[in-house]
């Protein structure tokens, strides 16, 4: 749409300074031809918008031009709203910063957007940490200066607790970003990169160092990457389970075989295990709805397990009952 892409161009030369018909074309997925006829129209609208020719030319705003926010539609402010997680701000030392910079958004939106921003954030509300965390387990005490470390490239020197041995290990980390993934902060660091837990964090002194941060990294990519290798990483090699799945329940990474549901709509898969130990706890959170086949001493050992637990349920009293 025209008046969007016209506030996107005001937008990206407010932000980014000078840039090139090709550079806005580029990043607005249009021809250059429109955006000469945009750049026009913005001339004509009143727009302090000057192109220079040459080499190291472009188009630029008038110094101390500042559109207001009044190009938003009201879908982009409800996301905008949307956006704001105030839990990961607060930890981060940013909880003021954030309500400071809401109010301020919605002080420029134009009263019908200001609607839609109020009813968004009065209806959902993001809460990224999951059920199972103990308010204790989320202290992260250095996450603030890891964050501080990332935002002005400076070195940390730190000692870290890994799984094993020697556990306690002294690292020197140059801070790319900051991950939050299910509740638990994660900085990816070179050289490597590699992905350190915050939480794990002993011991962080501060350092005047500073690194250069790769032109190239991307930490949305470098993450999803991240995931998948972890993913390849935790079951290669490991062991595999045959099991029989309820109608409706799946597994993930479960890999079905070349046979068709049983009469029951019971489907029988094959699943990488990390060990014994984690497929028991794992398989027995699905109480009825799965049968372990295979391998057998991880059939017997739930079978085991049901038999202590249908012992303690069905034959002894409830302590404490009258």
């Amino acid at each position: 749409m025209k008046s969007s892409r016209l506030v996107s161009i005001l937008l990206l030369l407010q932000t980014r300074g000078r840039m090139t018909a090709a550079q806005l074309a580029e990043e607005l997925e249009v021809s250059v031809r429109t955006v000469y006829r945009d750049v026009e129209a913005l001339g004509a609208a009143g727009v302090p918008l000057y192109g220079d020719a040459g080499h190291a030319g472009g188009y630029r705003l008038l110094d101390g031009y500042r559109t207001r926010l009044t190009g938003l539609t009201a879908d982009e402010a409800e996301a905008l709203f949307l956006a704001g997680v105030p839990g990961p701000a607060a930890q981060l030392g940013l909880g003021p910063v954030l309500a400071a910079a809401q109010l301020k958004v919605r002080a420029a939106l134009p009263s019908e957007l200001r609607v839609h921003a109020d009813r968004i954030s009065g209806r959902f509300h993001l809460d990224a940490p999951g059920w199972y965390t103990d308010a204790g387990a989320d202290e992260v005490p250095y996450l603030s200066a890891v964050a501080d470390a990332v935002w002005n490239n400076r070195i940390l020197y730190v000692v870290y607790r890994r799984w094993r041995e020697p556990t306690d290990v002294e690292r020197r980390l140059e801070p790319y970003g900051l991950v939050l993934k299910a509740g638990r902060w994660y900085v990816v660091a070179g050289p490597g990169p590699r992905t350190f837990r915050v939480d794990q964090i002993l011991e962080l002194t501060p350092s005047d160092e500073v690194f250069t941060r790769p032109d190239d990294f991307d930490l949305a990519a470098h993450w999803t990457a991240y995931q998948r290798g972890f993913h390849e990483r935790l079951y290669k090699d490991r062991a595999e389970a045959v099991v029989r799945l309820a109608p409706g329940v799946t597994l993930a990474r479960a890999v079905r075989r070349d046979e068709p549901a049983g009469v029951d709509g019971w489907t029988v898969a094959t699943v990488p295990i990390e060990s014994v130990e984690h497929a028991h706890a794992d398989f027995l959170r699905l109480g009825a709805d799965v049968e372990v086949l295979q391998p057998p001493e991880l059939r017997e050992r739930i079978a085991r397990t049901v038999t202590e637990l249908a012992a303690l349920y069905g034959n002894s009293p409830v302590r404490g009952g009258n």
